[in-house]
């Protein structure tokens, strides 16, 4: 089992900046990748960012160049920077982590609004 709370959504005028968190616990030894997803209103989640084991990471087309994801091993967190928001990244933003065998767990979303 592995338990993820994510923090620091808000509300950001367009052109500012967020940090998300996503604090892991539990079976994280178990991790071999985390990412984040988002989901707007009336849409499907989608792919935002994602970091495997090895420190590889991979960006929707829609961030690059404004998002980044990392983490911290020494605290069990993940991050995800936010600059130069738009009102396109409102959404509610959830933390992911893969564990061996594939098997996939969520936070429970943290909102991020974007006012223009």
């Amino acid at each position: 089992q592995v338990q993820l709370v994510e923090s620091g959504g808000g509300l950001v005028q367009t052109g500012g900046s967020l940090r998300l968190s996503c604090a892991a616990s539990g079976s994280i030894f178990s991790v071999t990748a985390m990412g984040w997803y988002h989901q707007a209103p009336g849409k499907e989640r989608e792919l935002v960012a994602t970091i495997t084991s090895t420190g590889d990471t991979n960006y929707a087309a829609s961030v690059k160049g404004r998002f980044t994801i990392s983490r911290d091993n020494a605290k069990n967190t993940l991050y995800l920077q936010m600059n130069s928001l738009k009102p396109e990244d409102t959404a509610v933003y959830y933390c992911t982590a893969r564990v061996t065998g594939s098997r996939q767990y969520w936070g429970q979303g943290t909102q991020v609004t974007v006012s223009s």
